[in-house]
Parts: structure tokens; C-alpha cells; sequence
């Protein structure tokens, strides 16, 4: 039963990849689906850990970011291709998902300001604090790792709080603010060209209960083994996870702005 359920949300995933431009209703993945509207819902949410809604337009965006840095196209042009009628309304979930407006992302080429960089020694633990390991798969070489504290499962926005290493390895997450969090680690093969957001690596882990109840307990200990992105995971949509500054060479030199964002 579970391979049928994946094949049916992967159908829809698919559906939507190509028919961004279109207003796609719940109806309309459900009937691709060939499942009752209440019971996709569920199946997707379960499978990708998010609505079916929230995936669109995860979706929407990324293609967004990769015609803003691949065509001539106008931002206007883009939000409708992509499935907007308000350029007003695009502008604004892109600037709040990817950090920076469209017309930024594009005069930067993508290459905005990096998350900070820490020491590969984590610090003490804080009695609100979750810390663990990155593990790598076999026969992979990722580059730099961003572990982030986000509030569901897609990369967007700022994380509340973040670690950035060279590669897989101890990392550590101090002061974390009450709340419900979603451990989230984005990762690239090592090299010189812009990462291929489908040939990217991850891992997800939570939801993270952090407030009174967890107080004075032992920080969360959390393994994060990487693997490489499937359909069913959200695309990665902070722009800082899939620029060309991840290359080792730029971070050796140390060409990459080290300027800490707001929670780091």
C-alpha cells in the first residue's frame, strides 16, 4: 500500500511541476491522485511532511529563483508563469521564503549574503539546545552544511537558529527559542558550479518540542544522516542553501562573507 501511495503523490508532484502557470486546485490533485479529496490531503502530508498547498508553492518559487537567474524574462512576466496574478503578491512570499526581493536575487545572481560560519568545536550545551551529528552517505563527498531550526519543513526564511560547517560533523544549536521546530540539513556535492537543486543532500528531523515542558531536560540529541533530495522532499528555498559561494575553494580562501544574520 505504501508504494501505491507514493506513486500516487509522486504522480501529483509531477503534475505540478508541469503545470505551474495553472490555478491547480485540492480537486484537481486529488482526481491525479485517484484518491478522495480528505484522504490525499492526509497521504500527501504524510509522504512529504507538508499540504499539498504549501508544496505548490514551494515549487512556484524555486522555478521562480531559477528563471530569474537563467532568462531575461520580466519579474512581472515570471510571478505569471509561475502561477501568480499579483505581481504584489509573488514579490512578497518570494522576498519572505528566499530572503531578498526578486530584483535583488537577480542583480546578485543569486549570490546573496551567506549564512555565518561557525567553529567546527561546538560550544557548551545550554539547558535550550539541540545538538547531534551530520552523517554523510557512502561514496559522497557533500560540501558545506547548513543545519537550521525551521518552523515546518520547508527552508524558507530565516531559521531561527543555525550551524554552518566544512562538511559532515558535530554540530551545535545554543539558546533555542520556545517552540514547535523542524531540524532541517542542506548539503551539495563539492565543486565550482551552482548546485542543481535536485542533486542536492538532505535531511529532516522533528517536529522539536522546545518551552517549559522540555526545560531542564537534557538538550536534544539528534543524528542527521544526508541523502540525496527526492521528489517527495520541499525544495530548499533560502537562497544562502543553493548558491555557487558553497564551493570548498571559496570557503578556504575565505572569499565568503562571514556577516551573521538576525538568530544566528
Amino acid at each position: 500500500m505504501d508504494e501505491i501511495i507514493e506513486k500516487s503523490v509522486e504522480r501529483v508532484i509531477r503534475a505540478m511541476h508541469e503545470n505551474l502557470g495553472e490555478q491547480i486546485t485540492i480537486d484537481d490533485m486529488a482526481r491525479t491522485a485517484m484518491f478522495s479529496k480528505f484522504h490525499f490531503s492526509r497521504i500527501f502530508q504524510r509522504v512529504t511532511g507538508i499540504s499539498p498547498g504549501r508544496f505548490l508553492s514551494a515549487l512556484r518559487l524555486q522555478e521562480a529563483k531559477r528563471l530569474l537567474l537563467t532568462t531575461s524574462m520580466t519579474v512581472a512576466d515570471i510571478s505569471h508563469l509561475v502561477g501568480y496574478n499579483s505581481i504584489g503578491t509573488f514579490s512578497s512570499r518570494f522576498r519572505g521564503s528566499v530572503g531578498v526581493s526578486p530584483t535583488e536575487y537577480r542583480q546578485q545572481r543569486g549570490y546573496v549574503t551567506p549564512l555565518a560560519a561557525v567553529p567546527d568545536a561546538p560550544p557548551v550545551a545550554g539547558p535550550s539546545s539541540v545538538h547531534g551529528q551530520v552523517w554523510q552517505p557512502r561514496a559522497s563527498e557533500p560540501g558545506p552544511v547548513v543545519v537550521g531550526l525551521f518552523p515546518d519543513r520547508i527552508a524558507h526564511g530565516t531559521p531561527v537558529r543555525h550551524a554552518t560547517r566544512m562538511g559532515p560533523g558535530p554540530f551545535m544549536l545554543a539558546d533555542v527559542p520556545d517552540g514547535t521546530w523542524y531540524l532541517l540539513a542542506h548539503s551539495a556535492e563539492l565543486g565550482d558550479a551552482v548546485p542543481d537543486p535536485d542533486q542536492t543532500y538532505v535531511a529532516a528531523f522533528g517536529p522539536l518540542e522546545v518551552g517549559p515542558r522540555t526545560a531542564g531536560r537534557r538538550p536534544h540529541n539528534v543524528d542527521l544522516w544526508l541523502r540525496p533530495r527526492r521528489i517527495f522532499d520541499p525544495p530548499a528555498l533560502l537562497a544562502q542553501l543553493d548558491q555557487p559561494m558553497w564551493t570548498a575553494q571559496a570557503w578556504a580562501s575565505g572569499r565568503a562573507d562571514q556577516a551573521a544574520l538576525p538568530g544566528a
